[in-house]
């Protein structure tokens, strides 16, 4: 008897054992999963099967954590449409359609997918998005419906929050009505598609909190969370998307929108929770049981787009003032009298939004007397970049115009080349940053109306950290003429090349030619050449 009790539990543990290692992440057309049946992600991190929840109880397919001893949900198919016993099935259709059958074969829930497909099947994946691919497709990527798309309370690593700019399509989470209720509460979080990038969390119609616009390095109302092992943020706005959503690092995680309107980031080692709570205060964070308060001023200020064009009189050619690879440049006047130069990207730009980001996150952060001051920015329908306005506009129009350059005496010129090494010096090695300009001329150093040089245009630019002094790349972008011979031959950029093209500059202030322009009886040398020999 014994022995024959010994061989039951071994086969009751060998049959669980089987269970767990053979458990399925896929259904297929000719495979389904009923309430009591599940799927496993094939790493064991999520499992999605049928929950209950209120009182009387009601049944919903979802998505939890699979290694967690208290089941936490992360995704809810049927919210809005509970089912009242445990005699469901999901199946998914020859379409690619995923939908939730009741015991009495009508449709509670479905993914709406309706497209030809020969192969499809639904899987779950170890990031907990639950997923309908073709198996017989390609690409094992190319997804034709996703749960990553439909978020509930709850953002996992690698889903968005934003919005299609193309389509217009929509992310964002919304609360749970009470903890046994998944239906949508009254708390949304979203980014504001309206105006300017930045988190709305709302109960209704009313906004409760605001993150503060992206102002290129973070949200500009919101505490500055410390760089940790866990967990990093990323904001991308480009011409198809915007959208925010964080990424793991080394655990897993997930920001849940609860109940009553506190967004909490969880990192989950094991059975064991670690929480970073967001209240509705713009200036705390919570860490575990302590709390710690920072407050910073917003690091660039957004302009509205009326403001703008109202200032530019509507971006009359009266007012454009110049043309450059990012767009024509207008002078403006703001209400009260300040002067501002705008540069606006224009939508055949050879730089394009990368160019656009690097000014806002460079020059934002740089302060020098010798470098251009950047106010502000406008993203709202156009990118716009908004500068103190510097009456003597630039460098190459005194040096290469005849009656212009009788302006610049040798003091003038001294003062200049003096001005612009300060300024390169304060980039090299003053700033927070090490920042290469990369394009270093005449038309990008800017002059006051005392003819202090102020350098500008910092679209090129690559900033290095404490440790690094030079880098590679296989896009080699500047002005020829002031590119130095290892940067324009190899792609090999350090602060040496900033030097040379500085060389060059000097060489044509002191001589007032163009190196690239310049003309000898004797010669073909470029004025770099001519000197040289």
């Amino acid at each position: 008897m014994k022995a024959i009790v010994a061989l039951s539990m071994c086969l009751v543990l060998f049959s669980c054992n089987a269970l767990v290692s053979n458990a399925l992440d896929t259904i297929t057309t000719n495979k389904s999963i009923q309430d009591g049946e599940s799927l496993i992600s094939a790493g064991g991190t999520f499992e999605l099967g049928f929950f209950s929840r209120g009182d009387p109880p009601k049944r919903y397919l979802g998505i939890w954590f699979k290694k967690i001893t208290t089941m936490t949900i992360v995704w809810v198919a049927n919210r809005v449409a509970p089912l009242a016993d445990a005699s469901s099935t999901l199946r998914v259709t020859s379409h690619g359609s995923l939908v939730l059958f009741d015991g009495n074969g009508s449709d509670i829930w479905s993914s709406n997918l309706s497209i030809p497909v020969r192969n499809p099947v639904a899987q779950l994946l170890d990031s907990g998005n639950l997923v309908v691919r073709d198996a017989e497709g390609s690409d094992p990527n190319n997804f034709l419906w996703q749960s990553f798309d439909y978020p509930t309370d709850t953002l996992l690593a690698g889903m968005k929050i934003g919005r299609n700019r193309t389509s217009g399509f929509n992310r964002y989470l919304t609360s749970w009505k009470s903890i046994d209720d998944p239906s949508p509460g009254n708390f949304t979080f979203q980014l504001d598609p309206n105006g300017y990038p930045q988190e709305l969390l709302k109960q209704g119609s009313d906004i409760k909190f605001r993150t503060g616009p992206w102002n290129g390095l973070r949200w500009s109302g919101t505490p500055y969370l410390n760089p940790n092992p866990y967990y990093g943020y990323e904001f991308v706005l480009n011409e198809e998307e915007m959208y925010y959503r964080f990424l793991n690092k080394s655990v897993t995680s997930r920001l849940v929108l609860m109940t009553n309107g506190i967004k909490s980031h969880s990192e989950i080692f094991a059975n064991r929770f670690y929480i970073f709570c967001a209240p509705d205060k713009r200036d705390s964070f919570e860490s575990g049981d302590n709390c710690e308060n920072k407050k910073e001023d917003l690091e660039l200020p957004l302009f509205d787009l009326s403001t703008v064009a109202v200032a530019t009189n509507y971006f009359s050619t009266d007012n454009k003032i110049g043309e450059g690879g990012f767009g024509p440049v207008y002078k403006g006047v703001l209400r009260g009298g300040k002067e501002i130069a705008v540069k606006m990207l224009s939508r055949n730009s050879r730089q394009g939004l990368h160019e656009f980001k690097n000014e806002v996150l460079y020059v934002s952060k740089l302060q020098h007397r010798n470098l251009v001051k950047l106010l502000g920015c406008c993203i709202e329908e156009e990118n716009l970049l908004i500068y103190e306005f510097m009456p003597n506009r630039s460098l190459d129009l005194f040096l290469f115009d005849p009656t212009q350059r009788k302006q610049l005496d040798w003091s003038a010129r001294f003062n200049i080349i003096n001005g612009i090494a300060r300024g390169l010096l304060y980039l090299h090695q003053d700033s927070r940053l090490r920042i290469i300009h990369r394009d270093v001329k005449a038309s990008n150093v800017l002059l006051d109306c005392e003819m202090n040089p102020k350098i500008s245009d910092f679209g090129l630019a690559k900033s290095f950290a404490g440790n690094e002094t030079q880098a590679n790349t296989n896009k080699v972008v500047g002005t020829y003429g002031y590119m130095s011979p290892e940067y324009v031959l190899d792609g090999v950029f350090s602060t040496k090349s900033d030097v040379f093209s500085y060389g060059v500059l000097v060489l044509e202030i002191v001589s007032g030619k163009r190196n690239r322009g310049f003309h000898h009886p004797d010669h073909h040398h470029n004025l770099l050449g001519h000197v040289s020999t």
